[in-house]
């Protein structure tokens, strides 16, 4: 499943359209970003209420390729220039983290 296919599966609004529309190899919830750094997949996506900056360089660390944001929080706009410049997408969704991640989970087991 590609992050364009996971947005619209998921209803939610991509908010950091410029990046490469590849296939998601896993998930991550975390709001701990010295956790998401040890744990999170390569080419993943993570799931998390941390709408600032430094959600997108822990991305980058960890080459992860998605970020949905629950909670219809805020998203700054130096975080969303952060992800455009890192090629990161960002999706936005009013449905908390436990939500979205019993969707994803299902979505990319393919249930």
């Amino acid at each position: 499943m590609t992050i364009r296919e996971a947005a619209a599966a998921l209803g939610a609004r991509i908010v950091q359209d410029e990046f490469e529309d590849s296939v998601l190899s896993g998930a991550y919830t975390s709001d701990l970003l010295s956790d998401v750094m040890a744990n999170a997949r390569e080419g993943g996506v993570l799931i998390t209420i941390q709408a600032h900056k430094n959600t997108v360089a822990v991305a980058t660390l960890a080459n992860i390729t998605a970020i949905v944001i629950c909670n219809s929080r805020p998203l700054p706009a130096d975080m969303l220039e952060a992800a455009r410049d890192e090629g990161i997408a960002v999706l936005l969704t009013g449905e908390n983290q436990f939500t979205v991640s019993g969707k994803l989970y299902r979505l990319l087991r393919g249930d």
